[in-house]
């Protein structure tokens, strides 16, 4: 077989030194009990992001000798749709059904991660009332039974931080569908494209 492109070698480096410095930030994160959106953010950018979509995309477009202009969308679309992945996920370990998603109820709550939405719900609390982010950061980090599990959804819910997620979300996956809809591409690649966005960010598992 032909040897690969050192275009694919570079991005697959590249990949792999996003991953480990995302895993690294997070690590920084958990340590220093960073519980900014920001931060979460960031991590997310580099340790989901990158691996899950968009760099995968953009090696499939490299290997079939996709024009540089193409690249720079697709890597566009699998970084808005990897955050959207990893916002999804967020709102599944708090509120996702564990028939489906194969994990524990409030799974991210009992482990105390400060995900994108913990972090928003605990930022939204202290504005409004700081004992409702006292309370919240009571339900982190430890075994929670039903009740307890209800009451800290009751509480992202309440501070507006799932809407926010949902609504950020739904403007990621607006914007990849209209960089595809616009992008050089044969119509059936767009539309599984398409589907796959559909997939990422509506999944219930």
């Amino acid at each position: 077989p032909s040897p690969l492109p050192a275009e694919v070698g570079a991005v697959w480096a590249a990949m792999r030194t996003e991953v480990l410095g995302g895993q690294f930030l997070d690590i920084v994160n958990e340590v220093s009990g960073d519980e900014t959106v920001e931060s979460a953010y960031r991590v997310m950018e580099f340790k989901t992001a990158a691996y899950t979509v968009a760099r995968p995309l953009e090696l499939g477009a490299r290997m079939a000798g996709a024009p540089d202009t193409l690249i720079a969308e697709l890597r566009s679309v699998g970084h808005d749709l990897g955050i959207a992945f990893q916002l999804r996920d967020d709102l599944l370990g708090v509120f996702g059904d564990p028939e489906r998603t194969g994990k524990p109820s409030g799974d991210d709550l009992v482990e105390g991660k400060r995900t994108a939405l913990i972090a928003l719900g605990l930022q939204r609390a202290t504005d409004r009332d700081p004992t409702l982010a006292t309370a919240l950061r009571g339900l982190l980090g430890r075994a929670l039974d039903d009740d307890e599990v209800a009451r800290a959804r009751a509480l992202l819910t309440d501070v507006g931080a799932v809407d926010e997620i949902e609504h950020r979300i739904t403007g990621l996956h607006a914007s990849a569908v209209a960089t595809l809809t616009a992008a050089q591409i044969g119509a059936g690649i767009r539309a599984d494209l398409i589907a796959m966005a559909d997939r990422i960010t509506h999944r219930e598992s």
